[in-house]
């Protein structure tokens, strides 16, 4: 074994062991709830997640070396930028809201529409992006290779070094290693009854009986399916304004038209942070959010108190990394 592969071996195990441990008053999460917690820890590869941490705040990854991955994935705000449309190259404006970075190693595809099936496509679509990065891996490669630590580092974990694939491991290792454990409902889940408040707990319960956690489960509390923007009414012609490609979904990845304004349900773990909403950054607080699910997604107009009590639910569902701010 060399020493390469003992590397990985060992920061693996670590993370594992890690992954397995549960906190002192755990006990078996209910099978029966919608939403299940997150391991305590990732499990990826240490070597790896430090080098694509570096990729991940590096601008020379854009064409003119001014966006990195971080511009529009803050992780100290919650892994998203908080504009209804990201800001890229030269000042361009993008098309669609950035959705957070924390989390998505749970989701079932990435971008809104999905057509990033892994993480590691997930990175070439800004990088060609004209109005995000708008660059080309040659180019990405060949500033990369005159850094003396990236080639060093590179070379050290992968035997290939500095290729588009193993920019796209690192990167795509980082990610997954920014998941978000031990939220004050994850502990109430492990059995921790005095996590949650009484007006939380009323939240979860109203937050499944209007049926948000039919689309909006799991460990990530979303991110696994894909839904129709509004089921319930028109939502796009009650937004106004002309229907842009972007607005039709998952219709442009598989040209069928039963899939014309799906998008994937977003994780709700760190909703509370990542304002505005929706693709199109339509909804501004998260209250509006949750009145607009309820009418346009469950055929519902769900009461101010209701909401209230739902918001701080959601509050509960803010976890921990070190790179989120408390």
């Amino acid at each position: 074994m060399n020493a390469r592969t003992d590397l990985g071996l060992r920061t693996s195990v670590i993370g594992l062991a890690t992954l397995l441990s549960v906190p002192l008053w755990s006990q078996e999460p209910p099978a029966t709830e919608p939403i299940q917690p997150i391991p305590s820890a990732h499990d990826q590869h240490l070597c790896k997640v430090e080098l694509g941490e570096r990729l991940f705040n590096d601008p020379r990854l854009s064409a003119d070396d001014t966006v990195s991955c971080a511009r529009c994935h803050r992780l100290g705000e919650g892994g998203a930028d908080g504009l209804p449309r990201s800001i890229g190259i030269r000042g361009a404006q993008g098309v669609i809201n950035s959705p957070t970075v924390f989390n998505t190693r749970f989701n079932v595809a990435q971008l809104w529409d999905g057509r990033a099936r892994t993480l590691e496509e997930q990175v070439d679509d800004p990088l060609h992006n004209p109005a995000e990065m708008d660059t080309n891996w040659p180019d990405v490669v060949t500033k990369l290779e005159l850094d003396p630590k990236y080639a060093a580092d590179f070379g050290a974990i992968y035997e290939e070094g500095i290729t588009p694939a193993t920019i796209r491991d690192a990167i795509a290792t980082f990610e997954r290693s920014l998941t978000t454990p031990n939220s004050r409902f994850d502990r109430w889940l492990w059995g921790d009854e005095e996590a949650l408040s009484e007006q939380e707990r009323e939240g979860y319960d109203l937050f499944k009986s209007y049926g948000c956690a039919a689309c909006h489960q799991g460990m990530s509390v979303g991110g696994n399916m894909f839904q129709r923007m509004g089921t319930f009414g028109d939502y796009f012609a009650d937004r106004g304004g002309e229907i842009e490609d972007v607005d039709l979904g998952r219709l442009n990845v598989t040209g069928e038209e039963e899939d014309r304004y799906h998008f994937k349900v977003p994780s709700l773990r760190l909703a509370v942070r990542t304002p505005p909403y929706f693709h199109d950054g339509n909804a501004t607080t998260l209250e509006n959010a949750i009145e607009m699910m309820g009418r346009y997604q469950l055929g519902r107009e769900i009461p101010d108190e209701h909401v209230t009590a739902i918001s701080a639910f959601l509050e509960s569902l803010v976890g921990e990394h070190a790179r989120l701010e408390p």
